[in-house]
């Protein structure tokens, strides 16, 4: 018997979407957006994939759906992350997850990071300025060293490398574990 599945989503500019959709189309199980997701809707599910954008140095959302979580052992719960840091930045990604989840957490949940991009036309306006202004001051900084020089072009303006390849870690994750 399949195991019910479903992957939920928490996008601000488009990029978690759409690696959430291409997500649901490749392992064919359910999709959601986090605004509409219940602890009801997820009761049935045993895997829960959940996505959504590195904000602040935080997983948007990922409160929510710990609450929304059935305490349950029979529940499998994915994360997977969308950013505009460059998936060969490993260490600041390895970093990242380390600061978002506990050592329980980092062992027992699988976790993914897909370089999405940015789009500063559908930012709110607060992230907008944020990100103009750090933008500029890493073009003002001297002496900047590999990564940074990197995050300065990756930033600097709107631009879109989501791509299929991916999600390929997490489908087959998910694909050997059923």
């Amino acid at each position: 018997m399949e195991r019910k599945s479903i992957v939920i989503y928490k996008s601000s500019t488009g990029f978690t979407k759409k690696y959430a959709e291409m997500i649901a189309e490749e392992l064919k199980c359910g999709l959601a957006d986090y605004r509409t997701v219940t602890a009801r809707m997820l009761a049935g599910c045993e895997v829960i994939i959940f996505g959504s954008r590195a904000h602040a140095g935080r997983i948007d959302g990922y409160r929510k759906i710990k609450e929304l979580l059935p305490e349950s052992s029979r529940h499998k719960l994915i994360l997977f992350v969308t950013g505009a840091t460059p998936n060969d930045a490993e260490d600041m990604i390895k970093e990242f997850w380390r600061q978002n989840l506990t050592a329980e957490e980092l062992a027992g949940i699988p976790h993914f990071y897909m370089q999405g991009g940015l789009c500063y036309e559908k930012m709110s306006l607060p992230d907008r300025w944020m990100m103009k202004a750090f933008a500029f001051f890493m073009r003002k900084k001297k002496d900047k060293n590999e990564y940074e020089k990197k995050f300065e072009q990756a930033i600097a303006r709107s631009y879109d490398i989501s791509d299929q390849k991916y999600i390929a870690p997490l489908v087959a994750y998910v694909k050997e574990s059923r």
